[in-house]
């Protein structure tokens, strides 16, 4: 007798007739009735499954015979049985034995059989899948889903790991707004047991965020909101983001950023009751509704700090303190006073510290006292740091980047400024930094997992600008050379008034220290018939050589050798134009200096820098002089950080050693260097002539205010205030007609500038509030520029 394939674990298939029962084990029929385990459907039809225990039970197992097998050996089909010959029949150990065979995903179906006293095992193997192939996807890429789903060629194909392929295809898909998507797994029966395994994919629409909606918020309108969150209701004009595309873990994070900004404006209590999406009527959009709780608006309280080390006095730290008492509640000042003190007790020598802020809410007052305990952290020590995920770019890329080593004592605040640090590299899509246990209580492991992204760049631009006219640029860079971090650039400029050829080559860590060394090849033809009725070609290297004195002060030291040929000058310029003609070599060495306490260096909206240079040439070639620039800024946010107020200025002085100053060694200021002033506008000039002479000495300040014009923020769009003030002077020429007087140059304007999908667009209107009668004006200056 043989029992049904519709039997499983010693039971049948609910509604199988108890007439039509033979007596065997088979997982397969498990799996069609749907049982949840193989356990579950032990008493499907036979309750207790007495029939089947009788049939197994009693005599010696004398031998076990493999039926079915193609690519696996007997041997190894008897290995993972629960019985052996000489084991007695023992259902329990037999139906162990089938589930054993089929957890091991080798099989579609496994029946065991008794036949006298032998104990018969058909088996029949899954298939190997030959070829994966996708149908239907014209949105992503090959092989960005061949790196998502499991299964590969020459795997043992099983339906389970099919439908968790097919789940991770439509997550993909989901990820992009496509909930529509669906995906049908197919196979095509090859010879010799293998099969193709082709996803056929329909892709759908993107479905989109129709609104966004807020209940409960009186303090702050719906709109201020949506600008708080990452979702974004669809458009036309969001063309080029996925934003307004419905993506449940961006939901997810919305919650967070909309905690984050109540927090930061004082809401303590606030929480977000619900969030939920609705799909709408015609299956094309999604609804989604917020739901919060603001609660009372706090202000801070009492500001104290109290530490259990000996020798710290708390006192000494005040001046730390970013939270003010009487300021509104911001929880993100909070965590940037706690940086700023573990950064300060950490330069006492106190290595293992623990800040904790100790909140007291006093409801009655809507005020929020705190407490700094800055009490001895656990003594961890860094006990390895492992690298992972890095397959092109070399482990030290990474692990210099770390302000931590292994031996040192752990720190949390270093840790996370090393993850930035490894961050700003560029090299990475992701960089995450977990902790996990030592070998010893007192000793931690840091895990570094990074996934790579491109490096490569290759750009072509094209642009406007009031001063060089229709521009076009190309250059092709790679940030991370053969993964060693080394950046690799050429680049060529073409415009009406100047080209440019350069090629430049710096190694971050040269010999394996924080010294960053290169040199750049150029090459720089510009035309100054308008300003000063000649031209000039620069052909030139330097070497140059940077390193850190503080976290944020570096230095920068650089040789510079370059050849420069005053051309095209016209009978009708200046005299002092013409006895200019001519080529000159610069031999100099030089120096920058860098404090820089900016929040970002490409759009700064807090902090501050300072910048000292000097050069001097003289160390070879016809050019003597010592030029030195001082150059600072300031950045302040007010009310958020939408809108900014900038202060920059700058001093320079150059003076002849032995010799006048050459025409192309001076200054000239004018243009984005004083807005209202045309390029080289202002300063010495020949009034027989108008060609401007430069000079040797200036000064120029800026204030400026930034805002937002009340637009989503998407748009890009910013309104600009500013005054610009400055002088240029100091030229080594007596003469009448070449006015001198080093006079201020004052002007004000409005700007308005959009980050717009073609590249930086701005528009400036200046005008010229002091001023001379020779001076060039510009009241209108534009530009823009693209790299795609």
């Amino acid at each position: 007798m043989r029992v049904s394939s519709r039997v499983l674990a010693f039971g049948l298939m609910a509604g199988c007739a108890m007439t039509t029962v033979s007596l065997a084990l088979s997982h397969a029929a498990w799996a069609q009735a749907g049982a949840p385990n193989p356990g579950a459907a032990k008493s499907a039809a036979f309750g207790d499954g007495t029939l089947v225990a009788q049939m197994f039970s009693g005599g010696t197992i004398r031998d076990i015979r493999v039926e079915g097998v193609q690519r696996i050996e007997p041997t190894t089909v008897r290995s993972y049985l629960a019985v052996a010959p000489g084991d007695p029949f023992d259902p329990d150990r037999i139906d162990q034995s089938l589930k054993a065979l089929f957890n091991t995903g080798l099989f579609a179906d496994v029946v065991l059989k008794r036949d006298g006293d032998a104990l018969v095992v058909q088996v029949a193997e899954n298939p190997i899948i030959n070829r994966i192939a996708f149908e239907g996807n014209r949105r992503i890429e090959k092989e960005n889903l061949e790196k998502e789903i499991q299964l590969r060629p020459r795997v043992v194909y099983t339906r389970t790991r099919v439908q968790s392929d097919v789940q991770r295809i439509l997550d993909i898909y989901r990820r992009q707004g496509r909930f529509a998507a669906t995906v049908e797994p197919k196979i095509i029966q090859l010879d010799q047991n293998r099969v193709d395994l082709v996803f056929e994919i329909n892709e759908g629409v993107r479905t989109g965020v129709r609104s966004i909606t807020f209940i409960g918020n009186e303090k702050f309108s719906d709109g201020t909101l949506r600008e708080a969150i990452q979702t974004r209701e669809s458009a036309w004009w969001r063309f080029m983001t996925s934003d307004d595309n419905y993506d449940p873990d961006r939901l997810n994070y919305d919650r967070d950023l909309l905690r984050r900004y109540y927090l930061k404006e004082g809401y303590a209590d606030f929480r977000v009751v619900s969030a939920v999406a609705e799909l709408t009527p015609d299956r094309e959009d999604f609804v989604i509704t917020f739901t919060v709780d603001e609660g009372e608006r706090y202000k801070f309280g009492k500001m104290d700090i109290s530490t259990s080390l000996k020798a710290l006095d708390p006192e000494q730290l005040r001046s730390v303190l970013t939270t003010r008492e009487g300021d509104w509640y911001n929880a993100q000042e909070v965590e940037n006073t706690i940086t700023k003190l573990s950064n300060a007790v950490g330069d006492l020598q106190y290595a293992f510290v623990d800040v904790r802020p100790r909140i007291s809410r006093n409801r009655e007052n809507q005020t929020i006292d705190i407490v700094y305990d800055i009490v001895e952290g656990p003594r961890v020590f860094v006990e390895r740091i492992d690298v992972t995920g890095n397959v092109r770019t070399l482990d030290k890329v990474v692990r210099r980047e770390m302000l931590l080593s292994e031996g040192d004592p752990f720190s949390t605040t270093k840790l996370r400024r090393s993850e930035q640090r490894i961050k700003d590299l560029g090299y990475f899509e992701r960089v995450n930094i977990t902790t996990a246990e030592g070998s010893a209580p007192d000793r931690t492991v840091m895990n570094v997992e990074v996934t790579e992204q491109s490096t490569g760049e290759i750009s072509i631009g094209a642009g406007y600008s009031t001063s060089d006219g229709p521009l076009a640029d190309f250059s092709i860079r790679e940030r991370n050379l053969l993964g060693r971090g080394q950046d690799l650039r050429f680049g060529a400029t073409v415009s009406g008034s100047r080209q440019e050829y350069d090629v430049s080559f710096t190694e971050p860590y040269f010999l394996d220290r924080d010294l960053s060394a290169g040199f750049d090849l150029f090459r720089i033809t510009r035309d100054y018939q308008d300003e000063s009725s000649f031209d000039e070609k620069s052909t030139g290297m330097a070497l140059r050589m940077g390193y850190p004195l503080t976290e944020n002060l570096r230095q920068r030291v650089y040789y510079q050798l370059q050849n420069t040929d005053i051309t095209s000058v016209p009978s009708s310029a200046s005299q002092y134009i013409q006895d200019q003609k001519g080529a000159r070599t610069t031999s100099l060495i030089g120096q920058e200096l860098t404090y820089d306490r900016r929040n970002s260096r490409l759009n700064p909206t807090e902090g501050y820098y300072v910048r000292l240079t000097n050069d001097f040439a003289g160390v070879g070639g016809n050019a003597r002089f010592l030029r030195n620039r001082l150059g600072a800024g300031y950045y302040l946010p007010l009310f958020d950080e939408s809108w900014v107020l900038s202060t920059t200025g700058e001093v320079g002085y150059i003076v002849g050693i032995g010799k006048d100053v050459f025409l192309s060694d001076r200054f000239f200021i004018g243009g984005d260097t004083l807005r209202g002033f045309n390029t080289a506008g202002i300063g010495p000039r020949d009034l027989r002539t108008g060609d401007a002479l430069g000079g040797t000495r200036y000064y120029r300040g800026s204030v400026e205010m930034s805002f937002p014009v009340g637009l989503p923020e998407e748009f890009g769009l910013k309104g600009h205030a500013f005054s610009d003030v400055g002088t240029l002077g100091k030229v080594d020429i007596n003469d009448p007609l070449v006015p001198d007087d080093e006079s201020i140059r004052l002007s004000v304007g409005t700007g308005l500038s959009w980050r717009s999908p073609f590249g930086p667009i701005r528009l400036d209107f200046a005008v010229p509030i002091l001023k001379e009668d020779y001076d060039k004006k510009e009241i209108f200056r534009f530009s823009f520029g693209t790299r795609f």
